[in-house]
């Protein structure tokens, strides 16, 4: 899941009723939700520099991610009174006793002159366009970027340490939850293509998908990304699934020199790095393998033990208060949704999209297209 803040600077202080002495207070610019469900994306917006370190939060949804957010921003110090904000008075009525401390709304408008910052749902590229026009900075939220192991990751691979880079696995599988409204890729792969583009520091040049619906006929439940980040050289396989009987959460990065693997379900050692690999031969004999195997120890580095969801929303609270652009920005959570766009064109046409600059390259498409038509022709003759 996506979420993001925006932050407008410059806004006039002034005393507000019920705001407090010192903060300063704008009157909220909303930015309409729109392509919610087609982008699976959640956004944080604020509209208000503050002088005061205290942010009143709404949480606009109080579904599986939306109660998350509730429960992180409530243990939050910087974040002086979380409200949440849902049409469905069932929903709201989970969070509406007076023990838990939060503010109920059943529509935004009436959640306005309560809250400085909210979580709502919209359409990555016009959440972009809509800060630029306003001036805004945007936030878009991929927790696995705010996760410790992540970080490691990324610093041993840049480090070296591995050698270069082979090629990237990650696989993401459960029995459920299956989705009504988009199918496996849309609900998982966001995490794990924010990770690959994270860790490489770039983008995928191009996307090649595959799928399978098996449980339900409306929705693919099995899919199989493969991408190519011509940049660094290497590929990266994904492999999402709602129909598997096992709970996987793995990333496993592949070097010359030694190998890495992190598991997000580990209870320890989430981060471990082989010393394991293979050596090509000098000699090429066909009769025999041209290598050897090199089998080495296992060192898990530190990892310091943070939440990641609470590690994401104590830095959107800090742009708010600040307007300190985001290390995750709005371009993040676009490139990612770029990826996935780009992977459905793939399951459609059951061929590679490639992209250039984020977009479809169609003169690209239609050149391998057409070499591959020439080969086939060749063939026949």
């Amino acid at each position: 899941m996506i979420r993001a803040g925006i932050n407008r600077r410059g806004a006039e202080t002034r005393n507000h009723a019920g705001a407090g002495v010192g903060r300063a207070v704008a009157r909220p610019i909303v930015v309409e939700a729109q392509g919610a469900a087609a982008n699976r994306t959640s956004i944080a917006v604020t509209w208000t520099k503050f002088e005061e370190a205290e942010v009143r939060v709404g949480v606009v949804g109080c579904g599986y991610w939306g109660a998350k957010h509730v429960r992180v921003l409530q243990q939050i110090p910087a974040v002086s009174r979380v409200a949440v904000i849902d049409p469905r008075p069932d929903r709201l009525a989970e969070f509406a006793e007076p023990a838990n401390g939060l503010q109920a709304f059943g529509d935004l408008g009436s959640a306005i002159p309560h809250v400085d910052a909210v979580v709502i749902a919209a359409s990555a590229c016009r959440l972009i366009e809509e800060a630029a026009h306003r001036g805004l900075t945007l936030m878009v939220g991929h927790t696995f970027e705010y996760n410790a192991a992540v970080w490691k990751l990324r610093e041993v691979i840049e480090s070296g340490e591995l050698g270069r880079i082979c090629y990237i696995d990650t696989a993401r599988l459960n029995l459920g939850i299956y989705q009504a409204d988009v199918n496996v890729l849309w609900d998982l792969a966001p995490h794990d293509v924010s990770i690959i583009n994270y860790l490489l520091r770039t983008t995928p040049s191009s996307v090649h998908a595959w799928g399978s619906k098996h449980a339900r006929f409306s929705q693919e439940d099995v899919a199989y990304l493969r991408l190519t980040y011509n940049e660094t050289a290497v590929t990266a396989q994904v492999h999402v699934s709602w129909l598997d009987p096992c709970k996987v959460r793995r990333v496993t990065v592949v070097g010359s020199r030694k190998m890495a693997v992190y598991n997000d379900l580990a209870d320890q050692d989430r981060l471990r790095i082989y010393d394991q690999g293979v050596v090509a031969s000098a000699q090429d004999d066909p009769r025999n393998p041209p290598m050897s195997y090199r089998y080495g120890g296992i060192f898990s580095p530190y990892v310091p033990i943070q939440e990641p969801l609470r590690v994401q929303d104590e830095h959107f609270v800090e742009c708010a208060q600040t307007g300190r652009r985001p290390r995750t920005d709005g371009e993040s959570g676009l490139a990612v949704v770029q990826v996935l766009e780009a992977a459905g064109r793939s399951l459609r046409s059951g061929t590679a999209t490639w992209l250039r600059d984020g977009e479809v390259d169609q003169d690209r498409a239609d050149l391998v297209l057409a070499e591959a038509g020439q080969d086939f022709a060749r063939s026949r003759t």
